[in-house]
């Protein structure tokens, strides 16, 4: 069971619920649980829905390559709701999970670009030590990406790491395909090819 129960969708602030309708969203769907316990903090769950939904507004970044960095940051995390789902999104964008498999060691991987690599390695330091962060990290990120792509990859870096923190926290699992419920072994989004919930 989660930590935090979802909140029944005829209790939910009729505003947020409206949110949801109108984006065609169905917040009982199983990979929207966090929705249901976000629900508690309507203005909370707004902002979050707001903050996203505006930075994918005219986003530089490829949605594929923010996929990928989102996954490595819910390996290290260990967010198990968030190493389940895939955005259609960035499907739609080109990612496979041939591509997701290459996480495990993304700089050996031959179908991961120089650009997505760089990306990669700056989110595995943000989520390990990000006291390594250094001026050279920056030269290296300036190599691939514009001073505007570097902003935003920071921003998602952190959106992304914090919120899953905080999903891993809720330990959200026991509707997740049942590779991500075994807490007995360290989990990872390459370990479970095709078991994944599409979000849109």
């Amino acid at each position: 069971m989660s930590r935090i129960a979802e909140l029944p969708i005829e209790k939910w602030d009729p505003e947020l619920r409206q949110t949801f309708e109108s984006s065609g969203i169905d917040p009982s769907e199983k990979q929207y649980r966090a929705s249901g316990i976000l629900a508690h903090a309507p203005n909370v769950a707004r902002a979050n829905m707001a903050f996203m939904g505006t930075a994918l507004q005219g986003h530089r970044l490829s949605r594929r390559l923010l996929e990928l960095v989102r996954l490595r940051l819910a390996f290290h995390n260990q967010c198990r709701s968030c190493m389940a789902m895939r955005f259609q999104a960035a499907v739609d964008d080109g990612l496979t999970e041939n591509l997701v498999c290459s996480l495990e060691k993304p700089t050996e991987a031959p179908d991961l670009s120089d650009r997505e690599k760089a990306a990669l390695e700056y989110a595995d330091l943000f989520a390990i030590n990000h006291f390594a962060i250094t001026d050279e990290t920056y030269e290296n990120l300036r190599k691939h990406f514009t001073e505007a792509e570097v902003v935003e990859l920071g921003m998602f870096c952190a959106f992304y790491f914090g919120v899953g923190r905080l999903f891993a926290s809720w330990d959200m699992t026991e509707e997740l395909p049942q590779v991500y419920q075994d807490k007995s072994t360290k989990a990872a989004p390459w370990k479970a090819p095709g078991e994944i919930m599409l979000v849109r």
